[in-house]
């Protein structure tokens, strides 16, 4: 009883202590400081090598009943330090992840704070102890700058979004209130030192959070509410009638979503980063040797003509083409191909294909020549049939990719897990579009393979290398991308003038093929036409030769949203990737090849800007040399172009 009652008494001393002073948190490294002042609310400073990044921020948890973080009273603290490994079932970055960090748990009455620092960067969640149901009205996320930061984002028009706007670049002080809000991943540049890359993970039950600015240089979370009633419109979409005065009504006991912060102090170590991975749950499949990552040959955006002495049929979606399609699959060793929107007889009726399709027997021919296939749903039509991935699985369907949600409401947030739970009790990958950025369910759920929730090359003239320079850096560095890369004809953004069957790029040719290094996601697509790759084998070789996943990453020049160039690992081949932007300058690199064993012999095939590609971007240069260990590469990318090679 003695005991107890000094264990008590020293809690509460402990208590009192912590109330009247400031509480450390320093990562292991003791780079990064986090300092926390309990007063009116939790506040916080951060500081990277003693220098105040980001200084009286704060949070809360705002329930119905109470708000949680409001006149905060500490109970008691744990402290303690973590080093372990990280095995991603999918390994978009690196066989083996590196997990250490120093935790800070402060408890209070009915609720905790979990902080913790990474050498990279910290991440704090709410974990509350409520009885019964709650429902969550707000948080507050609010985070102020001691200096005028530039900050570069995405800024939909409402919550309504399939995250492909193009980036927008704004200084703190300018983005006010009345400004348009910002999704996740969210940069900022401090202009001095270093970057710091926000974005969630672990995010279950709950909406995604959306970044305003205030009125003081500073910025604050915002989040959908949650929908109520609904209105017919059209067959991909529903009207919200109605929304709830709250953002979710979940489970009085969890943990909700990290926010967290990577701190770069290169522009390189945003790329590297991998925070979504270490905050996320492990994986809730046990048996995942069917989960397949890989490439896929895609017909949309090309328009599904292919042409050519070897095509004697009309082409179109019809039975000849698919199976066109899949012989070319299986020529180049692809593992699937999607069949995107019209093979279904309606996109209501996702059990009725279309008879000039002949679904059944693209399977049977798909599965003969070892080349499975993935099907194209609107996320409705998924939601009033949910039981077609049972009916799939019996088909012989390897996948889904499901299209147009173009929300983040708590609502929305379950349908993405639902369907990931669903699809994988049989056994099926999946690939969403018109979606929100990764947040962690890919690695509970590894069958999910991409994400779009990216302007990519479905937006044509309007994907540019000016804007996706910055995609390695904030969106790529979150999670999978669906990017949808591989076309063969290259333009200048000036003389871009292409429409689809004959769809084009903005970059050159060698920038293309860069992109299948740099853009990491579990399922990669061909975009072009069989007709365009079978013109260019030297160019389709390498493609159809890049990994999807990879044991090691390493980035050799980085500078964002103007170039990166990167290396990849799988196994023992090497392969590099570099892109840059509208600079009107040639840029040269100096690439030293350290990274390669002592004493063996390489053979390097490159792929780089021809002479004339700042003009004419089809314009490149396929070379082939010997390599080792230490040799020096002069890498030379002219405006929106690019360097891509494989080591072996």
């Amino acid at each position: 009883m003695k005991n107890k009652i000094l264990l008590c008494v020293l809690l509460f001393f402990s208590a009192l202590s912590a109330k009247s002073k400031n509480l450390e948190l320093y990562s292991p490294d003791k780079e990064i400081k986090l300092v926390f002042t309990l007063s009116d609310k939790i506040k916080y400073d951060l500081f990277s090598k003693d220098q105040l990044l980001l200084k009286d921020n704060s949070m809360q948890l705002m329930l119905e009943s109470k708000v949680l973080g409001e006149n905060p009273r500490l109970r008691k603290m744990k402290r303690r330090t973590v080093d372990e490994e990280i095995k991603p079932v999918v390994p978009f970055k690196y066989a083996v992840v590196q997990n250490h960090y120093n935790e800070l748990e402060l408890n209070f009455k009915d609720f905790s704070v979990i902080v913790r620092a990474f050498n990279d960067g910290f991440a704090y969640r709410f974990v509350t102890s409520e009885k019964d149901s709650v429902n969550v009205v707000g948080e507050k996320f609010e985070v102020n700058f001691p200096d005028d930061y530039l900050l570069h984002m995405q800024q939909p028009d409402s919550f309504k979004t399939a995250y492909e706007e193009p980036y927008t670049h704004l200084s703190s002080k300018k983005w006010t209130s009345d400004s348009r809000m910002a999704t996740l991943p969210f940069l900022i540049d401090t202009r001095k030192s270093c970057k710091i890359l926000i974005s969630e993970a672990d995010l279950a039950d709950y909406p995604c959070m959306f970044l305003k600015g205030t009125d003081n240089n500073g910025i604050h979370g915002v989040f959908p509410a949650v929908p109520l009633a609904y209105g017919e419109n059209g067959d991909r979409d529903l009207t919200i009638l109605k929304t709830a005065d709250y953002i979710a009504r979940t489970k009085g006991s969890r943990n909700f979503p990290w926010r967290y912060f990577v701190v770069a102090q290169t522009d390189a170590q945003l790329v590297e980063n991998t925070m979504t991975c270490r905050l996320s749950g492990s994986s809730e499949i046990k048996e995942t040797s069917w989960i397949q990552p890989g490439q896929v040959a895609w017909e949309w955006w090309s328009g599904a003509l292919p042409y050519g002495p070897d095509v004697n049929f009309v082409a179109g979606c019809n039975l000849d083409t698919y199976k066109y399609y899949i012989d070319f699959a299986a020529k180049h060793h692809i593992p699937y191909i999607l069949m995107d929107e019209g093979w279904a007889k309606t996109t209501f009726d996702p059990y009725t294909p279309n008879p000039d399709v002949n679904l059944h027997e693209l399977i049977r021919y798909g599965k003969e020549k070892n080349v499975g296939i993935i099907l194209w749903l609107t996320w409705l039509a998924t939601e009033n049939n949910f039981d077609l991935f049972k009916t799939f699985s019996g088909w012989g369907v390897k996948g889904v990719k499901i299209d147009f949600m173009n929300r983040s409401d708590q609502w929305m947030v379950n349908f993405y897990e639902r369907v990931a739970r669903e699809a994988a009790k049989h056994h099926l990958l999946v690939d969403f579009h018109g979606a929100f950025k990764p947040a962690g369910l890919e690695y509970r759920y590894p069958n999910v393979l991409s994400y779009e929730g990216v302007r990519g090359m479905e937006q044509m003239e309007g994907c540019v290398p000016d804007n996706t320079l910055y995609l390695p850096f904030m969106r790529n560095a979150v999670g999978p991308m669906d990017y949808t890369p591989g076309a063969m004809i290259s333009m200048q953004p000036e003389l871009y003038a292409a429409m689809r069957p004959n769809a084009a790029s903005i970059g050159t040719r060698a920038y293309q093929l860069a992109l299948y290094v740099l853009c990491e996601s579990g399922l990669q697509m061909l975009s072009d036409s069989p007709t365009q790759y079978a013109r260019n084998t030297d160019c389709t070789r390498f493609i159809t030769q890049v990994p999807v996943v990879w044991d090691e990453t390493r980035v050799l020049e980085a500078k964002v949203g103007e170039y990166v160039v990167v290396a990849k690992r799988k196994g023992d081949r090497w392969f590099i990737g570099g892109i840059t932007n509208n600079s009107e300058k040639v840029r040269e690199f100096k690439v030293n090849l350290d990274f390669l064993n002592a004493g063996k012999a390489y053979r390097m095939t490159a792929f780089e800007d021809g002479i004339n590609a700042d003009r004419q971007a089809m314009d490149y240069r396929c070379v082939s040399a010997d390599v080792t260990k230490g040799e020096e590469l002069t890498l030379r990318l002219v405006r929106n172009g690019g360097f891509a090679a494989v080591i072996e």
